[in-house]
């Protein structure tokens, strides 16, 4: 079902597309006059294309929200977050390598986390600091 809208609603978007290119420009929009010399006048063209794009415009719509209701129905209850697996917990509370985990900074267990000084780390391919006075 979804294939079959999804197909309908691309010929609707590629009508639209030709039927809007198709009409005549009025009011000079980007700097280029509109042709003449049409089977029908002036008039009729204008009126009967813009019937056309109405009518184009409003099943591109109602087939959008054809769409968006049927993958929601697809979808149902679950989340995306509920199939990824979480990430695993060595003995002493820090995160194992694997899915996630070396996206997170890496977990100190309780006591080492209350006792631990921030240390300085120098990067040896920096120079050093200049000394503040």
């Amino acid at each position: 079902m979804e294939s079959v809208v999804l197909v309908v609603h691309l010929i609707i978007a590629l009508s639209l597309i030709g039927v809007v290119l198709m009409q005549r420009s009025e009011g000079g929009g980007l700097g280029m006059g509109g042709g003449g010399g049409g089977v029908m006048s002036a008039r009729g063209a204008a009126t009967a294309l813009g019937k056309v794009t109405w009518g184009l415009a409003i099943a591109f719509i109602i087939s959008s929200l054809a769409l968006t209701i049927i993958a929601r129905q697809q979808l149902g209850s679950s989340s995306t977050l509920d199939s990824l697996p979480a990430a695993e917990q060595s003995e002493d509370g820090t995160a194992l390598p694997g899915l996630g985990s070396d996206l997170l900074p890496p977990v100190l267990p309780s006591d080492a986390a209350n006792d631990a000084a921030p240390a300085e780390e120098t990067d040896p391919d920096l120079p050093p600091a200049p000394a503040s006075n």
